[in-house]
């Protein structure tokens, strides 16, 4: 009867204990009928999580964040309503070049381009080094100011195997980087038109690859 009992106890641990490992990653809530916010727990070590949404499990997911891996929450506001939501998260990972520090002249005007577009992105990489080695960092990576809102970016890709590149960007006062631009595997060279917090600006470059999604979460929204 004891060991009876001592094997009953035994497998309630177990089960309690692989409720535990189940929880989930990502959660939600519908904060407002047109609301939604998100909690997720971040995964060590990584660059940080990517948060994405759709309008089906099965459907096409748009980027809403990548968020740098301090953030743990994000609020999807004024949604339409009366529609299903499903969300997910994936940690993102690689490398970051060296950072350069821009101080852009005064005005907010953007020139129309003459001649060349300077602003589209050259792919001409073909790095060795994977992605999720430290050799994969980008190599001098170069900005060059075009005029008073536009900077040109070159670098040279060391990566191999990146599901892309992002330029990344720490406004002046800012705690953390966010990413600017996301662009295609093997590109080398990028023209970024900034915002007005990006005058002065620290800038940096980073292949990346995704990790494994979340679990998904749904809500669907109520009557506005």
């Amino acid at each position: 009867m004891i060991a009876r009992t001592t094997s009953l106890v035994f497998l309630l641990f177990l089960a309690a204990c692989g409720q535990e490992q189940q929880d989930p990653v990502l959660t939600s809530e519908l904060t407002s009928p047109t609301d939604v916010t998100l909690h997720w727990r971040p995964e060590a070590g990584t660059a940080g999580q990517v948060v994405e949404y759709a309008n089906a499990a099965d459907g096409d997911y748009v980027v809403l964040e990548f968020a740098p891996p301090s953030k743990n929450s994000f609020e999807h506001p004024d949604l339409i309503p009366e529609t299903e939501f499903y969300y997910r998260v994936r940690p993102f990972s690689g490398p970051a070049s060296a950072t350069v520090d821009i101080a852009l002249p005064p005005g907010d005007e953007v020139p129309e381009i003459e001649g060349p577009d300077w602003t589209a992105a050259r792919k001409d990489g073909g790095g060795t080094h994977p992605v999720s080695s430290a050799e994969a960092a980008p190599k001098n990576l170069k900005a060059e100011v075009k005029h008073a809102n536009g900077i040109l970016f070159t670098w040279e890709d060391q990566a191999s195997g990146e599901d892309g590149y992002l330029i990344e960007v720490r406004p002046a006062g800012a705690a953390d980087f966010r990413v600017a631009v996301q662009l295609d595997p093997d590109t080398t060279s990028y023209g970024v038109i900034t915002l007005p917090d990006e005058k002065t600006a620290t800038y940096r470059v980073r292949p990346f690859r995704f990790g494994a999604p979340s679990n998904l979460t749904q809500q669907k929204t109520g009557k506005a």
